[in-house]
C-alpha cells in the first residue's frame, strides 16, 4: 500500500521545516538564504511534499531553455522508504514538462549510488563525471540525463496552462 503525499508549490512558511530536512540530508546543506533566493529567481520551480500537514520533502529544478535541471531534492530521515521521493520526483518532472521541458539533468555525488539508483528509475542515465564538484570534500559528481522527459511525464496534469 503506497501512502499519498499532498504536494504544493514551496512556500516561505515551510522553509523552517526544509531547512530540518536540508541540514539532516546532506553534508553541505543549503543555506536559508539560498533557499529565499528561489523565490525571486524567475527560472525556479520548488515543490514540497507533505503528509498530514506536515512537510516530509521538498525538490526543485531550474527551467533553463527546454531543459529542468534539479537542483535539490531531499525526503525527511524519518520519512524515507515510503514512496514520498517518488512521488515528488513524479510531481516535478511533470511539472517541468508542463513548463515545456524536453530533458532533465542532475548532478549526483560518486559516492550516492543509493540516490543513482532511484534517478535510475526514473529513466536518467549516467553520461558524466564533473570533477571535483563538491565543496566539502572535492568529491566527483555524476552527470545524470533524461532525454525524452515527454514520454514518460507527459500527461500534464497540472491543471489548466498557464
Amino acid at each position: 500500500m503506497v501512502i499519498l503525499v499532498d504536494i504544493f508549490p514551496m512556500e516561505k512558511k515551510d522553509l523552517q521545516e526544509i531547512m530540518v530536512i536540508e541540514r539532516a540530508s546532506f553534508i553541505d546543506p543549503w543555506s536559508k538564504e539560498m533557499f529565499l533566493a528561489e523565490f525571486k529567481n524567475k527560472l525556479s520551480y520548488f515543490l514540497v511534499a507533505k503528509f498530514m500537514k506536515k512537510v516530509v520533502g521538498y525538490g526543485g529544478f531550474w527551467l533553463i531553455f527546454d531543459e529542468a535541471h534539479l537542483v535539490n531534492l531531499a525526503i525527511s530521515p524519518y520519512d524515507r522508504r515510503k514512496k514520498f521521493g517518488e512521488q515528488l520526483l513524479d510531481a516535478l518532472l511533470k511539472l517541468a514538462v508542463f513548463k515545456a521541458a524536453k530533458r532533465a539533468t542532475l548532478e549526483v555525488r560518486q559516492s550516492n549510488q543509493e540516490a543513482q539508483n532511484f534517478y535510475q528509475k526514473f529513466g536518467f542515465k549516467p553520461v558524466a563525471i564533473r570533477k571535483k564538484y563538491y565543496q566539502d570534500n572535492r568529491e566527483d559528481a555524476l552527470i545524470m540525463w533524461h532525454e525524452h522527459l515527454i514520454d514518460d511525464f507527459g500527461e500534464r496534469d497540472f491543471g489548466g496552462r498557464s
